[in-house]
Parts: structure tokens; C-alpha cells; sequence
């Protein structure tokens, strides 16, 4: 009995030899592995610097609303350490409000150098208004902090982000599928109004308390979702992201539609209580009509959020469209 199961010992051991008892196609367990963890480097081109990622982020800091939403949207809330800024949030949408919400803050209002550093972080995600003082990409960056900024003023731009996004984190058709469903919602309004005469349409932002209020002009991509939506930025011409424009102006140009940013510095109701209380803006036809669309001020943004914003935007100008 010895003799014959030493003999078939022998055989299935010389049978798992041949057959590669003990490894997959690729190799053994420890090897495979090592395939599943490749990396293919990847090059992106991000706010004038030619990025180079050898390694997919492990942990990641996000530095705006909008820049928390979209790590939501491509399914990696999981690798977000941190976030900041939600000071000009009202919240996330209801489609990523349990990853959003599950994300540790490390700063209610603009990211620290300590507080990003301090969280371990080898990835920081930040809209691009939030260098200030020391908090530079160059300061980030002798951390070993790769820093990818969010900066597009259109669409393309925003395409171009999340593409770049979906490349880094190995999450490409994520991101295409995100970003053809944005583009079929977006067409979709475009096809109800079209046709349309375009409404002249006011950014109100916050009332700045010395006779102005600060807006969008051109190069900031709520101009874009604007027109889109059927309507013209009445400063869209401007050459600035932001800037304050006098009550007279905005009398002279007459909107017809005013879209009033709400968030924490600025609510909605504290906006139209500014415009109704003022001398020259309450004799607005927009203000005396009660015409104002209702815009928390993360929806102006870039990122996630593009679709959203031009449906809400569009049912504000030409509500009868979408009943």
C-alpha cells in the first residue's frame, strides 16, 4: 500500500508539473499580482506644466466642491483623504451624497499647506482659485504632492479634465460614459429651445456693499452653461472670470433674467433681499417680475455638473419649455 500511493504521489506531482499546477496564464500568485498593480505612466498637459504620473494615487485631497463631486462621479471616492472649500457648497447632488458625505473635511474653507500635508496625501485635486499665500503648487510639490489643478472655462476644458482624470486613475471608460451622458443631456436642452431668442441673462453673485455686485464674464464657464440654456451673459463679454460691476450698469443693461448664487457667504434669500431693498435695482423688470433662477454657487463650477446646471439654468429662462 506504501509502494503504491508513493507512486501516485509521484505521478500527480510530475502531472501538476506539466499541467502548472500552482500558477494562472500569467505566472505564479506572486507574479500575477504584479500584473494586476502594473502601471503605464501617464503624461497629461495641466495649467501650463506637462504633468508625469508613474504611479496611480494612492491618496487624494480635494480642494473645492466641485473637485470632491467629480472624484464621486468616476467611482473614486475611495482614494479622497480629505476635502475642502465646501464653505461654497450647499451640498452635494443626491447621486454622490453618501460618497461625498463619507469623505473626511480637513479645512471648511480654502486647504492650508499643513492640513493637505498633514493628511497624507499624494494627489491634491483643487480648482484653481485656492493658491493663495503658501499654499502654491511648488510648496505642494517638495512634498511629493502631485497637483493637478481644475481649470477649464468651457466645455472642451471640462472634457479635457476628466478624460485626464480617467487616464491618471485607470478609469477611463468611467469617464467616457460620464462624459457622453453629459453631452446627451446637454443636447437634449438645446434641442427644446432651439429656435429660441436668446433671454439676457444677469450673474448675481453677492451684493459687495459699496453700490456693486460681483459677477461672471468670459472666461468663466457659467457663461457657457448660459448660453447653452438659451440665454446671454449680459457681461459675458468681459475679460475677467470675476469682477464687480456698478447697480447702474446692471440697471442699463436690463436683464431679463437674473441667476442669484446661493452658498454660505451669500445665501439666495440674503441676495434678493439686497436687490428689493436697493433704489436702482429693485426697478429691474427682472427683480419687479420675481424672474431669478436659483443657483448654488457649485453649480457654476466646472466638473460634474455641467448637465445639471444647463437644465436647471434652462427650466429658470424658459420655464414654460419644461413643465
Amino acid at each position: 500500500m506504501k509502494k503504491l500511493t508513493a507512486v501516485l504521489l509521484a505521478f500527480v506531482m510530475l502531472a501538476c508539473l506539466f499541467a502548472g499546477c500552482g500558477k494562472t496564464e500569467s505566472g505564479t500568485p506572486q507574479e500575477s499580482q504584479n500584473t494586476e498593480t502594473a502601471y503605464t505612466p501617464v503624461n497629461v498637459e495641466n495649467y501650463g506644466r506637462t504633468l508625469t504620473i508613474k504611479e496611480r494615487p494612492k491618496a487624494v485631497v480635494t480642494a473645492g466642491p466641485n473637485c470632491t463631486e467629480v472624484m464621486c462621479a468616476l467611482g473614486l471616492a475611495d482614494l479622497v483623504v480629505g476635502d475642502s472649500v465646501n464653505n461654497h457648497s450647499r451640498g452635494p447632488l443626491d447621486q454622490w451624497a453618501s460618497d461625498y458625505k463619507s469623505i473626511k473635511e480637513i479645512n471648511n474653507g480654502y486647504p492650508t499647506l499643513e492640513a493637505v500635508v498633514a493628511s497624507g496625501c499624494d494627489f491634491l485635486y483643487a480648482i484653481d482659485w485656492v493658491f493663495e499665500g503658501d499654499f502654491t503648487i511648488e510648496a505642494l510639490e517638495k512634498y511629493g504632492i502631485t497637483v493637478y489643478v481644475c481649470e477649464a472655462t468651457d466645455y472642451d476644458g471640462v472634457w479635457k479634465e476628466l478624460t485626464d482624470l480617467g487616464k491618471i486613475f485607470g478609469v477611463e471608460d468611467t469617464a467616457a460614459t460620464f462624459i457622453s451622458s453629459e453631452k446627451d443631456r446637454i443636447s437634449k436642452v438645446e434641442s427644446t429651445i432651439k429656435g429660441e431668442t436668446p433671454q439676457k441673462v444677469f450673474v448675481f453673485d453677492s451684493d459687495c456693499g459699496d453700490g456693486t455686485v460681483y459677477t461672471a464674464g468670459k472666461p468663466n464657464i457659467e457663461t457657457a452653461f448660459i448660453k447653452t440654456a438659451g440665454g446671454t451673459n449680459v457681461f459675458g463679454e468681459t475679460d475677467d472670470a470675476w469682477f464687480a460691476v456698478s447697480y447702474e450698469e446692471i440697471l442699463a443693461a436690463n436683464p431679463d433674467v437674473i441667476v442669484v448664487h446661493d452658498y454660505f457667504d451669500a445665501s439666495y434669500e440674503d441676495n434678493i433681499a439686497a436687490m428689493k431693498a436697493s433704489p436702482v435695482l429693485s426697478q429691474l423688470d427682472a427683480v419687479k417680475n420675481g424672474r431669478f433662477v436659483k443657483l448654488s454657487l457649485e453649480s457654476a463650477f466646472p466638473g460634474s455638473r455641467s448637465a445639471y446646471t444647463v437644465e436647471l439654468l434652462a427650466k429658470g429662462i424658459y420655464p414654460d419649455f419644461f413643465k
